[in-house]
This record gives C-alpha cells, sequence and structure tokens, in this order.
C-alpha cells in the first residue's frame, strides 16, 4: 500500500513537471521543420533586357518543391525546387517558341529547371543568401539566391511561411548564347513562393 502511494505521487510529479516546464523542454525543439512548397500561392520569373532598352519577362507557373528548416541550425537549411520548363509563359508567341526551343531551354528535351540550395547564410532572422546547384538545359553551375521571409521561419512553428528571393545567372553559362545583340547575358530570375508543413 504504501509503494503503491509512493508511485501515484511520483506520477503526479511527473505530470505537474510535464504541465508547467517551458515548451520546447525535454521535446526535440530543435528538430528539422520540413514544408512543401505550395505551388498554387507561388510564382517564378525570369527577366532579360531586350535591344538594351526594355526587357522581356518569361514565368514559370508550374513548380515542386521542398525546404527543410533546422531551428538550431538555420545555416543547414535545404531547398529542393523544381520547375516545369516545358510550362513556361512568355509576353509573345515568337518569344515563347524561342525560349522552348533548342537555343535557349530547349523544353522538348530538358523538360526541367532544378535548383538545389544546401548553404544558407543568415544576415539576420528574415534575411540570407542560399548558395546551391542550378541545373537548367542540362548544366549545372553553382549560383546564390538571396531570400527575404515575411517572418522568422524558425518561430513559425506550424504555420505557412512565405518568402521572395532573387537571383541573377548569365545565360551563357547554360549554353544559352544566341541572339546575343539583341537579348542581354543577365537573366534576372525572382522567386515568391508559400511554403506549408508536410
Amino acid at each position: 500500500m504504501i509503494r503503491q502511494t509512493y508511485r501515484n505521487i511520483g506520477l503526479a510529479i511527473v505530470a505537474l513537471l510535464a504541465l508547467t516546464l517551458p515548451a520546447g523542454i525535454g521535446a526535440q525543439s530543435d528538430a528539422p521543420l520540413n514544408y512543401r512548397l505550395d505551388a498554387s500561392a507561388s510564382d517564378v520569373n525570369a527577366r532579360v533586357a531586350f535591344f538594351g532598352v526594355s526587357s522581356k519577362t518569361a514565368r514559370f507557373p508550374r513548380m515542386q518543391g521542398n525546404v527543410t528548416i533546422v531551428p538550431g541550425a538555420p545555416e543547414r537549411a535545404v531547398i529542393d525546387v523544381t520547375f516545369d520548363a516545358a510550362a513556361l509563359e512568355a509576353p509573345d508567341t515568337t518569344t515563347l517558341e524561342r525560349l522552348r526551343g533548342e537555343r535557349f531551354f530547349w523544353v522538348e528535351r530538358y523538360p526541367t529547371i532544378r535548383f538545389v540550395g544546401r548553404s544558407f547564410d543568415l544576415s539576420s532572422p528574415t534575411r540570407g543568401t542560399v548558395t546551391g546547384e542550378l541545373t537548367a538545359r542540362g548544366v549545372t553551375q553553382t549560383e546564390s539566391l538571396d531570400v527575404t521571409f515575411a517572418s522568422d521561419p524558425t518561430a513559425a512553428r506550424g504555420q505557412a511561411v512565405t518568402f521572395t528571393g532573387e537571383m541573377k545567372i548569365d545565360r551563357r553559362d547554360y549554353g544559352m548564347r544566341s541572339y546575343q545583340l539583341i537579348v542581354g547575358n543577365t537573366v534576372n530570375i525572382r522567386l515568391s513562393a508559400r511554403m506549408v508543413r508536410r
């Protein structure tokens, strides 16, 4: 009877501690947070100079991807996003045909574009630079994506996270060397994305 009483008291103390300890103590507060890209609320576009006085913009409306954030080590974040190059959109039919063709994205042969970020350097709780590999037209190059979160992603704790990202690349690095007197070589890529927990 005494032994049972001590056991009940012990269980009561454990239960009381579980209720009063701050959230995260004794739990995996630094466990990775896994997100998936909400494609319906995300967008990416690529803008390039045209004749040096204007620009043309292509959109990639179809994408999928995952993001992993480690609260205690944000530099270990991983971003893996794939874009459907065959679904790209352009402001006019001629531009669209050229972009989908062999001289540019060659979507018949290379239907996807992929960015895998493996290093995240934070300059503030909501800003940082992701460095990783961009693969387009069968060529992989190391590129950097400057990202800005709407709020601290490590404090979201289950809520959706939105962010924007900007990247500049040289199209010639990916074998796109045509029309250099008409089309600029620097491509400005902008990503607007929403992530939800998975």
